[in-house]
């Protein structure tokens, strides 16, 4: 129960509800069905209710999101209850419910994915759970890892084909699939096991989970969970910020759940990309002024399962004030003048981070000067490669590179810029 402030209206109860129906409610959200004076849900969930529940059926609009606050108000002073399938604070309305309202009671019911663990016995705690519902099938990428199980909530009978054919073309051909459709339903079925280069694309039930054991192709370029990608996982034209520099960038740009960052002059979008594949709750905005770049970073952020990364065409001086806040900032492009450098420091947040890297002379300069002025920390990057000299080996020094990284103090003393 989410408790009611003083003055709040009264609270909406949110009823989970299965495949199986009305047999599978629990008494409890039997009650609540029944005195309801209306009752909010999809078509399918308002069909498996019993004529004893007499209240009003509203069937949710779509898109159902921007809905949620007017069918609220439209009904307030009622007795509401919304019907959902599964856990519905689970991926589910009850997050949008939460978020509108100050009193929410909530009864849930097994959801499918606690169905689709049991059938198969796997520990929960050992699964990560992506839903494709409402989201592009591009984002199981960031979640392939040799040996992983994953839970895929389908949004219709079309979800496990693309699963498979998205496996396939990320090198995890040989993954293991299964798919449990109408999970804790009275038409239940799991289908045979098959490998996503095998997988026979019929037709099937569009309420469906779908099982995979990740098997990575021997020749598949291996991709770890922590920054540092390697290069060739890019799409670029050699604006890109090398391995080795781009792992110590996101280290000191430290990002943490939730955050976004503003990645000025994007390149080929691997410090925004690395930054959202950190965790799924990460954000972020990255800036390119050359729409072909522009497109090259749309594609490596789906190819590498972070589709909803924002890529903002246009010179960043003239873009920065129509951003979202950032929780950092990093500039890797487009550093000649200290109006950029400025425009960032001053969109930073108290705490917020600030990290620019360099390979010029005169960008040094400005970063220099940066540094005499808000503090932080200057360093310097210098990577080697071993390479064939004649019949022995010797060391190939790539461009160094200058990097400023400073933190925006809270509370700066007197007379301090930082």
């Amino acid at each position: 129960m989410i408790p009611a402030r003083p003055g709040s209206s009264p609270a909406v109860t949110v009823v989970g509800i299965g495949a199986d129906g009305w047999e599978g409610i629990a008494d409890a959200s039997r009650i609540v069905l029944r005195n309801a004076e209306v009752l909010i849900g999809g078509p399918r969930q308002l069909e498996l209710l019993p004529g004893e529940c007499p209240g009003q059926r509203v069937a949710w609009p779509s898109p159902l999101r921007p809905a949620v606050a007017r069918l609220l108000t439209t009904y307030s002073g009622r007795r509401i209850a919304v019907l959902a399938s599964g856990d519905r604070m689970f991926y589910g309305i009850g997050r949008a419910l939460a978020e509108e309202l100050d009193a929410l009671h909530v009864l849930p019911h097994p959801s499918s994915v606690s169905y689709a663990a049991a059938r198969l016995g796997w520990p929960l705690e050992d699964v990560e759970v992506v839903t494709l519902v409402g989201r592009p099938a591009a984002r199981l990428a960031a979640a392939l890892h040799d040996g992983r199980r994953l839970l895929v909530l389908g949004a219709d009978a079309t979800t496990p084909g693309e699963v498979a054919t998205l496996l396939r073309d990320r090198g995890f051909g040989p993954s293991r699939m299964r798919v449990l459709e109408q999970p804790g339903g009275h038409e239940e079925r799991v289908t045979p096991e098959a490998t996503a280069e095998d997988w026979c694309d019929l037709p099937g039930d569009p309420l469906n989970v779908v099982a995979v054991e990740c098997r990575r192709a021997p020749d598949a370029l291996r991709l770890g969970a922590v920054p540092g990608l390697p290069d060739d996982a890019y799409e670029h034209d050699g604006q890109l910020t090398k391995r080795h520099v781009r792992a110590a960038t996101l280290a000191t740009l430290a990002p943490a759940p939730g955050e976004l960052p503003w990645d000025i002059g994007g390149g080929s979008g691997s410090i925004a990309v690395e930054w959202m594949r950190t965790h799924p709750s990460c954000r972020a905005v990255t800036v390119e002024r050359d729409p072909v770049r522009a497109e090259r970073i749309t594609r490596n952020a789906e190819r590498l399962g972070v589709p909803g990364l924002r890529v903002v065409t246009g010179d960043a001086s003239a873009t920065l004030a129509e951003l979202p806040a950032p929780d950092a900032v990093f500039v890797g492009g487009g550093l000649t003048a200290p109006v950029l450098l400025d425009a960032c420091w001053e969109a930073l947040p108290p705490g917020g981070r600030l990290v620019a890297n360099s390979v010029t002379l005169e960008s040094e300069a400005l970063l220099a000067d940066a540094y005499r002025r808000h503090g932080g920390e200057l360093v310097r990057l210098a990577v080697a490669h071993a390479v064939p000299v004649g019949g022995f080996t010797g060391w190939r020094q790539a461009m160094p590179v200058t990097q400023w990284a400073v933190q925006k103090t809270v509370n700066p003393a007197p007379g301090e810029d930082r």
